[in-house]
């Protein structure tokens, strides 16, 4: 039989649902089953009161990368130095994921959830693509779906050294993607100069399509490119980075269902430009915020991190930025039941330590996670 709670004494309550508001909530099971007024609430098996503190849904962090092995301390200090970025740095992970054992990886992305999730993070999708063999993709793929929500192939995330590009992309949309697909939801392909050109990537996308997999991209981040065009085209979830858009892009963007996941932690830490999210959002465009934990450019798995510099650095109001950090991943990874509360969705609560959201832009760098349900069971 399963058991409910009431949330009570709720000071702010984000729910990401105009038609749905209160002071108070009741889970049950894995489900939000009821939100109102906290007189109003009906009896349930425990309560908590979070003595006037704020409740929102918790973050959906729809751009990952943790199943890795290895450290690129001295890339990130060398291109704090003066150094670029360039996407070749991945082949140093690569290296480490395929001599590390299964249990250290799996070690490692326990780890890393465990961080996210203590920080209000309950709904994470994750990427092999540190593998780039058919045996350590599909290694990455298993061990990425006992861990994480959602599960993402990246086969094509670089060229390995000493293989022809061409022979590779065969490889990846031929016997890995048989390999791989039934253990993962998506797709992805890093679509960008030094990774995969626009017809490869197509390549790619239209095999995993024809698997049946949802589509997704690395688009636009080292400079203007066909990533949102080819997600456009192809009816893919979401582009992400989005870091370098033309007008065009632009208004593709807001004339389609492809959500613009931005990665603003990665864009500071390969000093790349902050992406123009007042221009995605004003255009009419589904904005998402995303972590994009890795190694390599973006080492935090921190949404509170996102969404300050979204609302400090990006001109997002507060309101905004916690909407691309929840609901904005939620459709990323099209989804209907979680970044929001209200009755029937995941029951995914992330107290603040703070009376508003305004305090998460307001408090930079100051942990306010309170309490945390994932799925219904309190993690923190």
């Amino acid at each position: 039989m399963t058991s409910s709670t009431l949330i009570t004494g709720i000071g702010e309550l984000t729910t990401n649902d105009p038609e749905v508001s209160g002071t108070a909530l009741v889970l049950e099971g894995d489900r939000v089953v009821w939100v109102g007024a906290a007189a109003d609430a009906p009896a349930a098996d425990e309560s908590v009161d979070v003595e006037g503190r704020a409740v929102l849904p918790g973050w959906v962090d729809s751009h990952t990368h943790l199943v890795f092995a290895g450290d690129r301390t001295a890339e990130f200090g060398a291109r704090m130095a003066g150094k670029p970025y360039a996407a070749g740095g991945i082949a140093v992970t690569v290296g480490a994921t395929r001599a590390a054992s299964d249990d250290e990886l799996e070690a490692n992305l326990r780890r890393h959830v465990a961080e996210a999730v203590g920080q209000g993070t309950t709904y994470v999708e994750t990427k092999t693509g540190y593998g780039l063999t058919v045996a350590d993709e599909l290694r990455s793929a298993t061990l990425a779906a006992r861990h994480v929500d959602e599960v993402t192939f990246l086969g094509a995330h670089l060229v390995p050294a000493g293989v022809a590009a061409d022979d590779y992309v065969d490889l990846v949309r031929g016997e890995m993607l048989d390999a791989v697909a039934p253990h993962v939801r998506w797709a992805d392909v890093f679509c960008e100069t030094g990774a995969f050109d626009e017809d490869q990537s197509r390549a790619v996308l239209e095999a995993a399509a024809a698997k049946g997999l949802g589509l997704r991209v690395h688009g636009n981040q080292l400079g203007e490119g066909p990533g949102v065009r080819l997600a456009v085209d192809l009816g893919a979830a979401s582009v992400d980075h989005c870091t370098h858009l033309s007008a065009e892009d632009v208004d593709l963007l807001a004339t389609s269902e492809v959500v613009a996941t931005l990665l603003p932690a990665c864009d500071l830490s390969t000093r790349q430009p902050l992406p123009n999210a007042r221009g995605l959002l004003d255009a009419g465009a589904t904005v998402a915020l995303a972590s994009n934990c890795n190694p390599g450019s973006s080492y935090t798995s921190s949404m509170a991190f996102c969404v300050t510099t979204a609302v400090l650095q990006m001109r997002m109001s507060v309101e905004e930025a916690v909407r691309a950090a929840t609901l904005g991943g939620a459709r990323a990874l099209r989804r209907d039941d979680i970044g929001v509360l209200r009755p029937g969705a995941r029951a995914d609560v992330h107290v603040l330590d703070a009376p508003s959201t305004t305090h998460l832009a307001y408090r930079p760098g100051v942990p306010l996670t309170r309490a945390v349900w994932r799925a219904g069971a309190r993690v923190r």
